[in-house]
C-alpha cells in the first residue's frame, strides 16, 4: 500500500498552522530581548534569560515526539499536540509584554523571562508534531515539497510578525515611545494580534487535515515494523543510541547552524543599536525603540527572502541534490551575518538579510527532508524530537557563554557575536558534504 499524493492545496492546509506559529515565534525572536531590557535586563545577561527557551525544548521535544507517535484520538495522532501547544503559546504571547501587571508578586523581569519560557516550550510542543505530520502523510517524493511549503508559510508568518510593530507605528500611528519599565503600545498590540492569528491558523489545519489511521500507518511500514512492540518513555534513551547514520551526520550541521541563529536572535537589537546607530548599551530611549523596530523590519526581510527562496528549493534540490543546495545556502547565510559588521548604515543591512534569508529557508527544510528518508515510520515523532537535541544544545551553549563573551572577549561590543554566528554557519556548510542522503539519488533521477 502506498501513501496517496496530495494536491498543493491539501499540503498548504496541512501546514497552514505554521504561519501562526512562526508569526508568534518571530515576535518573540525580534522583540524578547528588547522587552527584557525594558524590564531591566543587562545586555550581558540577555543570553542567560534566553537559555530557558532551548532548555525546555531539550526536555519537551523528545517526550512530545514519543507520545505523539502513540497518540490516537478523534483529532488524530499529531493534531492534539500542536493544538494544545498553540493555545499555550498564545497565552504566553499575551502575558509576556504585560508582565508589569504582576510586579506585586515578583519583578517584571522574572515574569517576562517566565513567559519567554512558556512561549518557547509551547512552540516546541507545536512544531515537531507538525514536522512529523508531513513525514506521516506525504510519500517520499512529496516530502521536499511539503517541508518547502512549511518554509513558505513560516516565512509569510515571520514577515508579518517581524514587521507588525513597525507597521503599527509608521502606518497607523500607534506609539512606540515608552517610559521606564513599560513596554510601548505598538509591541503590546503586536503580541495580542500574533496570539489571535496563531490560534486561528492552527484551527484551520486541525479541521482541514485528515491523518492516516493506525491500521493504514502499519501497512506503510515494513513487515518487521508491523508488529507492535511494548515501549515506554525510557525507550527514548535507547532510540538515541540507535540513531540512523544520516541523523548522526546531520547533528553537527544542525549544531553549528543553530548556534549561529541563536546569536542572531539574541544580540541583533543591541548589536545594531550600538554598532550602526551609535547608541550606548544602557540607552533604551526612543532612538533605541526605533532601532528595535528596524531590527523587526530586517527580520521580516530575511523571512520574506526565505519564503520566496522556499518556492524554488524543491526544483533546486532536485537538480543539484539536497546536500549541495543546503551547503550553498548556509554559505550565503554566513556571509550575510558577517557583512553586518561592514555596512555603513541601517539601510544597507537589508542586503545582509538576503543571505540570512536564503540560509534560513534551507535550514527549515533541507535537514528534515534529508532526515525523513532515514527514519522508520513508527519512530518518526520520537526521532524528530531527538533531532531537536541538536537544535537546542547549541542554543544552550550560546546562551551560557554568549553574554560573558560579549563582556570579556568582545569588549562590550555585541556586533562580534553576529560575526561569530556567521562563521558558525560557514562551518555548518563545510560539514554538510559528509552527510549521507538516503533518498537524494532517487529524487534526482525522478
Amino acid at each position: 500500500m502506498e501513501k496517496r499524493k496530495l494536491s498543493f492545496l491539501d499540503i498548504w492546509n496541512m501546514s497552514f498552522g505554521f504561519l501562526g506559529i512562526q508569526m508568534g515565534f518571530a515576535l518573540q525572536n525580534a522583540n524578547a530581548s528588547r522587552i527584557l531590557q525594558i524590564f531591566g535586563a543587562d545586555v550581558h545577561e540577555l543570553s542567560w534569560f534566553w537559555v530557558v527557551a532551548p532548555l525546555t525544548g531539550l526536555i519537551v521535544q523528545p517526550i512530545i515526539g514519543h507520545y505523539s507517535d502513540k497518540t490516537w484520538t478523534k483529532l488524530g495522532r499529531r493534531r492534539p499536540y500542536f493544538l494544545i501547544g498553540a493555545l499555550l503559546a498564545a497565552a504566553g504571547l499575551i502575558l509576556m509584554p504585560n508582565a508589569g501587571m504582576f510586579t506585586q508578586f515578583m519583578p517584571a523581569l522574572w515574569v517576562g523571562a517566565g513567559m519567554l519560557m512558556i512561549m518557547d516550550a509551547s512552540f516546541n510542543v507545536a512544531m515537531e508534531p507538525f514536522r512529523a505530520l508531513v513525514a506521516d502523510i506525504l510519500p517520499s517524493d512529496q516530502r521536499t515539497l511539503g517541508f518547502s511549503v512549511q518554509t513558505i508559510l513560516i516565512g509569510v508568518g515571520a514577515v508579518i510578525g517581524s514587521w507588525l510593530p513597525y507597521v503599527l507605528t509608521h502606518w497607523f500611528g500607534v506609539l512606540n515611545e515608552t517610559v521606564s519599565g513599560e513596554v510601548p503600545l505598538n509591541l503590546l498590540l503586536s503580541f495580542i494580534i500574533g496570539a489571535s492569528v496563531l490560534v486561528v491558523s492552527i484551527l484551520i489545519t486541525v479541521f482541514t487535515t485528515k491523518e492516516y489511521s493506525p491500521e493504514e500507518m502499519a501497512q506503510f511500514e515494513s513487515e518487521e515494523a508491523v508488529v507492535e512492540e511494548e515501549s515506554s518513555l525510557l525507550d527514548i534513551f535507547s532510540d538515541f543510541k540507535k540513531m540512523p547514520l544520516t541523523m548522526k551526520q546531520l547533528s553537527s550541521v544542525q549544531f553549528f547552524s543553530w548556534f549561529g541563529l541563536f546569536g542572531l536572535w539574541v544580540f541583533s537589537t543591541p548589536a545594531i543599536a550600538h554598532h550602526i546607530y551609535g547608541l550606548g548599551l544602557e540607552d533604551h530611549g526612543t532612538e533605541y525603540q526605533n532601532a528595535g523596530d528596524w531590527v523587526g523590519v530586517l527580520f521580516g526581510v530575511y523571512n520574506a527572502v526565505s519564503a520566496v527562496y522556499a518556492f524554488f528549493l524543491p526544483a533546486i534540490a532536485k537538480k543539484n541534490g539536497r546536500k549541495l543546495t543546503h551547503a550553498i545556502s548556509l554559505i550565503f547565510g554566513g556571509l550575510g551575518l558577517i557583512s553586518i559588521y561592514f555596512m555603513p548604515n541601517e539601510n544597507w543591512l537589508i542586503l545582509s538579510m538576503f543571505g540570512i534569508g536564503i540560509a534560513w529557508a534551507s535550514i527549515l527544510a533541507m535537514p528534515y527532508a534529508i532526515l525523513a528518508g532515514s527514519i522508520p515510520a513508527k519512530k518518526m515523532g520520537v526521532y524528530m524530537g531527538i533531532f531537536n537535541f541538536f537544535i537546542v544544545l547549541p542554543q544552550i551553549l550560546n546562551a551560557v557563554v554568549g553574554g560573558p563573551m560579549v563582556k570579556y572577549l568582545y569588549n562590550d561590543n555585541p556586533i562580534y557575536a553576529l560575526v561569530v554566528s556567521g562563521v558558525s554557519l560557514l562551518i555548518a556548510a563545510a560539514l554538510v558534504v559528509r552527510v549521507k542522503d538516503v533518498d537524494d539519488s532517487v529524487l534526482i533521477e525522478k
